[in-house]
């Protein structure tokens, strides 16, 4: 299962930190694996408004479905508490 989330407000540093507290091990720049789960992350600046410009991170998040549900909500709990 494939499941794609973006988040506003965090950097792909701190993306893989959050993966890594999660379980997951750093393979590249840009690829986290875990047990049963694989992330791959993408970065971006995205215009707020007229004058604000914003972080936002992309991760592709692929594995099976019973892993990864659980898996993006606690990680969207800690990229919201970091302001995404």
């Amino acid at each position: 299962m494939e499941r794609e989330r973006s988040f506003r407000g965090i950097s792909v540093r701190a993306a893989i930190g959050y993966l890594e507290n999660l379980g997951g091990e750093k393979r590249d720049q840009t690829t986290v694996e875990g047990d049963g789960w694989m992330a791959r992350l993408s970065e971006e600046k995205v215009a707020i408004g007229p004058s604000l410009q914003l972080n936002e991170v992309t991760i592709e998040f692929d594995g099976d479905p019973e892993t990864l549900e659980p898996l993006i909500e606690k990680f969207a709990q800690k990229a919201m508490r970091a302001g995404g």
